[in-house]
């Protein structure tokens, strides 16, 4: 995948078509760039996970565990399912899984 060449021959809305699409990437990269979501996100590439899954996971209190999915479902990354008392998440957006494949390759793969 080549990124696209720029040149002063752009038009005004490409620029503007630019702009909207940073500020987009620009979003979604700020809900994914805090450690506690990014390994929310991690986890959840496996599957459903309950809260308390996830609490287990992180090693981490319930309200700390909750505000993280509160950001990622605000962001659309997440999605959740009530089952009675428990809560179950899935990753809801196809481009969480694809960056977490790149951030995988370069930050944790073992050559």
């Amino acid at each position: 995948m080549a990124l696209p060449i720029i040149s002063e021959h752009i038009s005004q809305k490409e620029i503007d078509g630019m702009l909207d699409n940073a500020m987009t990437a620009s979003n979604f990269l700020k809900a994914i760039s805090h450690e506690g979501r990014l390994m929310i996100l991690c986890y959840l590439a496996s599957g459903e996970k309950s809260v308390t899954d996830l609490e287990r996971l992180l090693s981490s209190r319930q309200a700390a565990v909750s505000q993280q999915l509160s950001r990622l479902r605000l962001e659309g990354l997440v999605q959740a399912r009530r089952e009675g008392k428990v809560i179950y998440y899935t990753l809801a957006d196809k481009r969480a899984t694809r960056i977490l494949d790149v951030v995988y390759d370069i930050f944790c793969k073992v050559s």
